[in-house]
């Protein structure tokens, strides 16, 4: 934090100058007044940036990447605005593939990384399809960098580094609400709520990973406005899900998601689960979750996969129990309730956050092999271990044995056996009373084979 704090106050050191034919609240730092370094930014970003400046348009580094070197962060994605349009972009690369309906956006694909660049947008008018809500439905209307600035949504995101001067351009006080730490919309926040509901989201997820505070008007409206996240759709809060969890503080984003209202328009059945009386079931079902989180956060930290399908099954969880016990007392046997469950609550969270079909899969996978970890007998036992997903179904059934002392026993025995040489894991197989093997009887079927009868 310190190292954050140090590389706040370098900017601020010296003066900044004002653009000259610029808004009143413009202003360009020059090289030596802010710690931006070309080292810091990506190179394939910067053969984008250089590209379409060597071809006569104007390049900037915006958003994200600037915000968080000046922070001293490594950002891991460089967004690039330009005025060259999508199809202009392309005509430069070929690499290049145009996407997006509401705002048309070029990605510029080497491998698997993407730098994405936007076309400079206009102020809203009557070219802007809007939802009688205020929603945005189709923004292709281009503009200058002045007008395109004013369209972000905080004003820490409506940096501009300039790849010719390596200047940054700051339209909207960012670096001043930076230096404040504190997290503020551009324009009146009911209104560009309601233009895009995901920038509910977005402020809870930069304010969790960069330790910001939202400012009071900034986070006024919120509680009022979350239902328009159902407006959304759901294949798009995917991406956001995995935004808002994977990003190293899923634990403090999921309290604050929960205390501004936010959690149930993505999660409804798992808010419900956890809004039920205070009951030691309900404690369990919460603990289970932040242990969750918790360890996500730690993976993440650490620099180790993380499967967002994991975190997944853990929300979840609670609801696909209360529907089997749902269908239990309507006469349907516990198998069958638990796997008719799986498939209806996967499908009533589609409807708020569409979970691909992959991911769908896993999930599955690791909630169908709780059912099995507890036969860990003989062969059933080797059968268990060796399924592909038997690690993330261990260490899921670790997480229900921190919150739920009853699965502490069976956790106890996978992760000793996990541990144990081959002897060892015979005897603990063995121990059960179903390891040893049994004799192979012959079929009872076997024809006799015909006696010599020229034998003498």
């Amino acid at each position: 934090m310190s190292s954050i704090i140090k590389s706040v106050k370098r900017w601020f050191a010296t003066p900044a100058t004002e653009t000259p034919g610029a808004g009143a609240n413009t202003q360009i730092i020059s090289r030596d007044q802010h710690s931006i370094s070309r080292k810091d930014i990506s190179d394939n970003a910067l053969k984008v940036l250089y590209r379409l400046s060597n071809a006569g348009y104007e390049s900037f580094l915006v958003g994200g990447g600037v915000r968080d070197i000046l922070l001293g962060l490594h950002p891991k994605d460089f967004d690039i605005a330009t005025n060259a349009t999508p199809e202009q972009i392309k005509e430069l690369f070929r690499n290049c593939r145009i996407i997006g309906r509401r705002f048309r956006l070029a990605h510029i694909l080497f491998g698997r990384d993407v730098i994405e660049v936007a076309t400079f947008r206009a102020h809203c008018d009557d070219n802007i399809q809007q939802a009688k809500e205020g929603m945005i439905l189709r923004d292709n209307v281009y503009g200058d960098i002045e007008e395109d600035a004013i369209r972000r949504d905080f004003t820490i995101n409506a940096l501009y580094y300039n790849i010719k001067d390596f200047s940054v351009h700051d339209f909207c006080d960012g670096l001043a609400d930076l230096r404040k730490r504190q997290l503020r919309m551009i324009g009146d926040p009911e209104t560009r709520y309601r233009e895009d509901p995901v920038r509910m989201l977005r402020a809870v997820r930069l304010a969790c990973k960069l330790n910001l505070t939202i400012e009071h008007n900034t986070l006024k409206p919120v509680a009022e406005l979350s239902h328009f996240l159902e407006q959304v759709p759901a294949a798009r809060l995917w991406e956001e899900y995995r935004k808002l969890f994977l990003a190293g503080a899923a634990k403090l984003t999921f309290q604050k998601l929960r205390e501004y209202g936010l959690f149930h328009a993505l999660f409804p059945a798992t808010d419900r689960a956890l809004k039920h009386d205070d009951s030691p079931q309900t404690n369990a079902t919460e603990q289970l979750v932040l242990d969750a989180l918790e360890n996500t956060d730690t993976r993440i930290a650490t620099e180790q996969t993380v499967n967002p399908a994991f975190l997944m099954a853990v929300m979840l969880w609670q609801p696909l129990l209360e529907s089997t016990e749902a269908l239990q007392q309507k006469g349907t046997n516990f198998n069958d309730a638990f796997f008719k469950s799986m498939a209806r609550v996967l499908n009533a969270q589609n409807q708020h956050i569409s979970i691909p079909r992959r991911y769908a899969l896993v999930i599955r996978d690791i909630w169908s092999m709780q059912l099995r970890l507890p036969a860990y007998h003989g062969k059933k036992a080797w059968s268990v271990f060796e399924h592909p997903r038997f690690r993330a179904a261990y260490d899921f059934l670790l997480l229900r044995s921190q919150s739920d002392p009853r699965q502490k026993e069976l956790a106890d025995w996978w992760t000793k056996f996990q541990e144990a040489d081959a002897n060892d894991r015979r005897q603990m197989l063995q121990k059960t009373g179903t390891g040893k093997k049994r004799r192979r009887r012959k079929p009872r079927n076997q024809k006799r084979q015909p006696a010599n009868k020229n034998k003498h």
